[in-house]
């Protein structure tokens, strides 16, 4: 907590109100930067601090009470598990299925783009287990970055929580710059027909898109005012949208030809797997429910209802439409920028082309709205941990939401969707999810196999043995598969039997050190396992640009981290540390704990 002035005096163990002033203090307040002396000492400790930030974890009582505590207001409990599997339909279900599909199914796998469905649905599948346990043990705003926190330190939680920042808003730009294409569909018009063009600027910036900027603003209205207003407006266009999608199968199906089905698989394994790792774009936006998960009624009840009921009937939903556009079109017939219209303009239905637009805008109305809720509380959360400035952790009093955070998101988001053409960042957007999804994964086999005090050196050892026999497994299978060119089964021969060791190891010889409380992933360790084997191995379906955007972007977070997240983290954690001894946290239950984090010194005594 803070040391704040106050008409009396100096206060400790009060964090001022930051409302919506924008002095120095709402941005930098910790000792680190109260001068330029103080900066540049701070700047000496670097590696220091560093090994400091990479060795400590939080603990789940200092994510659940401390943290909250520094946004001043509690977010309101509103939320049931019937509003976050709408939530999690309308965050999902968008831009991806009515544009990937068409693409995928064009130039990488051919009417069998369903198995790569079912492919990258199971992979995301396995994901929303690992995140339901941890969204029911710990019910924070803070989605993956609070359970990294807590089991592999603040380092790593930083670097996915750049990533997945950069995943939501140029996600969220992506599907704004699609609505306009689809509003101009219904008006009979072209998509550039609503763009303002620069003619002496590149196309791939100087396409200007007002329509999205308004469609943001709005939104950003929606998610600002009330936390159960946003859901009942996503639930309102979410069940049209699913009539509409009902409407496609229904229909397309009734001018279905089993013909167009004969080349099954005209591009191979490598084609489905490819056309996978890119359709992973189409489940991004679940991660978003779980950090709705503070403003949940009952999260051990609400939370897995809703995130697994969501995924299994987003899955099926995708499958379906799949198998409708392949069955009405031949394959290398599909138009890989309006292919659902195109279809039923090709069966003589081209008047359903207003329904499918009609449906399409509805699902990325309520994509842009899930998603600016579900960012804003992320980056709220981060902001408690001082890593962003703790401005952005305030949540309003009257309406219950982080509004600062909600704001500066979906500026962000409306900057790069007014300005540039995002056709290339599918696979981007996906690396980073794989990535994070991979990373949530590992850290509940860290979370069930290793509590401090009570897991052995020697149990640890085992532990730490069996995860980089699952890692490397994974990543030499993913390497194998992205540099071979063929299909060849000798690396894989010789990869995933350590990948089976290390699994069975964890399985016998390594005995689970903490139990879940209400809900947990069956099949520990299998589970987790094969998502960390899977996502690593959709990575290795994604060409190289994309990788090296990703490593552009990781480097430009890195910078940030080590001139002022680290300093700021470094500070915050010291200083609740101190103020954790003077004044112990006392939960519901009467237990009182000083301790806010493990494995550095700035864990009380």
């Amino acid at each position: 907590m803070g040391v704040v002035e106050s008409e009396g005096g100096r206060d400790e163990g009060v964090v001022r109100r930051r409302g919506c002033s924008c002095t120095k203090d709402d941005f930098l307040p910790e000792e680190s930067f109260r001068s330029w002396g103080n900066y540049a000492r701070a700047l000496k400790e670097t590696p220091i601090r560093f090994k400091d930030r990479l060795l400590t974890r939080s603990l789940d009582t200092t994510e659940l009470v401390e943290m909250k505590a520094r946004s001043q207001h509690e977010m309101k409990k509103t939320l049931n598990w019937w509003d976050l599997i709408w939530f999690g339909i309308g965050a999902v279900i968008g831009a991806g299925i009515f544009v990937l599909t068409g693409l995928e199914a064009k130039q990488h796998a051919g009417p069998a783009v369903v198995i790569s469905y079912v492919v990258s649905g199971i992979s995301a599948l396995l994901s929303v287990f690992c995140y339901t346990e941890f969204a029911v043990e710990i019910p924070v705003a803070g989605g993956s970055f609070a359970y990294l926190r807590v089991e592999l330190g603040d380092f790593m939680a930083f670097i996915a929580a750049g990533n997945i920042l950069l995943e939501y808003v140029i996600g969220g730009a992506a599907v704004a710059r699609s609505w306009t294409s689809y509003f101009a569909t219904l008006c009979n018009q072209g998509a550039e027909d609503f763009r303002i063009k620069l003619h002496d600027v590149s196309p791939d910036y100087g396409h200007l898109d007002p329509i999205a900027v308004l469609v943001i603003a709005v939104i950003c209205v929606v998610a600002v005012l009330s936390t159960k207003g946003s859901s009942r407006l996503n639930y309102i266009a979410s069940v049209v949208h699913m009539v509409v999608i009902l409407f496609i199968i229904i229909a397309g199906l009734a001018k279905a030809d089993t013909k167009n089905y004969q080349d099954f698989a005209p591009f191979g394994a490598r084609g489905i797997f490819k056309a996978s790792s890119v359709l992973f774009f189409a489940y991004v936006g679940f991660d978003a429910v779980s950090t709705m998960a503070e403003e949940t009624k009952n999260p051990g009840k609400d939370i897995p209802i809703g995130l697994v009921g969501s995924m299994v009937i987003t899955t099926f939903l995708y499958c379906l439409l799949a198998i409708t556009l392949c069955l009405m079109q031949p394959y290398d017939s599909i138009d890989k920028d309006a292919p659902f219209s195109v279809a039923f303009g090709a069966v003589g239905m081209s008047w359903a082309k207003y329904i499918v637009a009609a449906g399409a805008l509805k699902g990325m109305t309520s994509v842009l709205l899930v998603g600016a809720v579900g960012q804003a509380r992320y980056l709220t959360h981060i902001a408690r941990t001082h890593m962003m400035p703790p401005w952005l952790a305030h949540v309003n009093d009257r309406t219950g939401t982080p509004v600062n955070a909600t704001v500066v998101m979906l500026v962000a988001t409306a900057v790069i969707a007014f300005f540039v053409n995002l056709d290339i960042l599918a696979n981007l957007l996906s690396i980073s999810t794989l990535f994070i999804f991979m990373l949530v994964a590992l850290a509940l086999l860290v979370r069930r196999y290793y509590v401090a005090g009570v897991t052995t050196q020697a149990d640890r050892m085992k532990l730490v043995v069996c995860l980089v026999l699952i890692l490397g497994s994974s990543i030499a299978c993913a390497i194998y598969w992205g540099a071979s060119g063929n299909d060849d089964w000798i690396g894989y021969a010789i990869a995933l039997p350590f990948w089976l060791i290390g699994t069975v190891g964890l399985w016998i010889f390594v005995p689970q050190a903490r139990s879940p409380k209400m809900w947990g992933v069956p099949l520990v360790p299998w589970l987790p396992s094969i998502s960390i084997g899977m996502n690593i191995f959709l990575l290795g379906s994604i060409d190289r640009g994309s990788f090296i955007r990703f490593a552009g972007w990781s480097g430009i977070i890195l910078l940030y981290y080590f001139f002022f997240g680290l300093h700021a983290s470094y500070d915050a954690a010291k200083e609740s540390a101190s103020t954790g001894n003077k004044d112990p946290i006392i939960l519901e239950d009467g237990t009182q704990f000083k301790k806010v984090e493990e494995g550095s010194g700035t864990a009380a005594p």
